[in-house]
């Protein structure tokens, strides 16, 4: 598993994260033997939200119960959780009470004292950069939050924030899968006039504004064909995406999982893939796409056909 230090932080994290937003109902067995396939190819950083689980907190608490982390054990591990969604409406809080009473529950639920990394959990068009910084100055100074970044957020968005904190922002977690790849794809297909390819609708190059300022781009439905609309992997949709990648996977001895890692993971931003499975196979199964040196060739055969214009 390849390994990174996070730009400012001290967190030496592994380029495949483990996301757990599906295991409300799964066993504490279950649990286990989905973090123990994880822990044994590497992966040792866990993805969380108050809102998974139907209920609020409760795939963290169903970690902490499964998992029994003795202090040692906690210490081994990077636990980050978001903050911000508010499901009764929906709707997004950002003041700083809502903020703060979050992650008091979310450290209830995981039963630790300091959560690793908090994120802000999508975009509040109501946010007000001074209540997120009181939120964040608090649990910094109390120890509960070591590091702090963001999901789903544009670089104006990004920027407005960072004018008033004193963290810096670490993390933007973004969908990103081959055929999901909007912000690297409009950067390729740039002055193409006429192209819906060329059009830009992330707010002005995020994975380029990330990479300028040393913020680690996390991709999550690395899998996902669209926007919740189920997976391209073997999908007939999608059937010469899928004969590329299964002629790689023969090519490389690894499965079609792996491969559609490898795409992200082959990216010189140094992004993390956030594994939404519940399988422990398909865990191990991705995890071996952390180190396939994809050519440049092969990345871009990939991207072609997943429908993307490479001029």
């Amino acid at each position: 598993m390849k390994q990174f230090t996070m730009p400012h932080t001290e967190i030496t994290a592994p380029n495949v994260v483990l996301g757990l937003m599906r295991i409300a109902e799964k066993s504490d067995e279950e649990i286990r033997t989905l973090v123990r396939t994880a822990r044994n190819v590497g992966i040792d950083f866990f993805d969380h939200a108050d809102i998974y689980g139907g209920t609020t907190h409760r795939c963290e608490e169903r970690f902490a119960q499964a998992m029994q982390l003795s202090p040692s054990e906690r210490e081994q591990v990077t636990i980050q959780s978001k903050a911000g969604i508010v499901t009764d409406g929906p709707y997004f809080d950002y003041s700083s009470e809502h903020l703060v009473r979050s992650v008091e529950g979310s450290l209830k639920a995981l039963q630790t004292d300091h959560l690793d990394i908090l994120l802000l959990h999508r975009p509040d068009a109501l946010v007000e950069p001074e209540e997120v910084a009181r939120a964040f100055d608090e649990l910094h100074a109390s120890g509960k939050v070591r590091h702090f970044g963001v999901s789903n957020h544009t670089p104006r968005q990004i920027e407005l924030l960072q004018k008033h904190l004193d963290q810096p922002i670490v993390a933007n977690q973004l969908q990103l899968s081959i055929t999901h790849s909007t912000f690297i794809a409009q950067g390729v297909a740039a002055n193409m006039q006429g192209t819906e390819q060329s059009v830009v609708r992330d707010g002005g190059g995020i994975l380029d504004f990330c990479r300028l300022h040393e913020i680690t781009v996390q991709a999550w439905s690395p899998f996902q064909a669209r926007f919740f609309d189920g997976v391209f992997l073997s999908h007939p949709e999608y059937a010469e995406l899928n004969a590329v990648i299964d002629r790689l996977a023969a090519q490389y001895e690894v499965s079609p999982e792996a491969i559609a890692t490898a795409w992200i993971t082959r990216h010189p931003a140094q992004m993390q893939v956030v594994l939404g499975t519940t399988t422990p196979q398909r865990v191990a199964d991705s995890a071996d796409g952390s180190e396939i040196p994809l050519t440049r060739a092969e990345w871009y055969e990939l991207f072609r056909a997943a429908g993307w214009i490479v001029p």
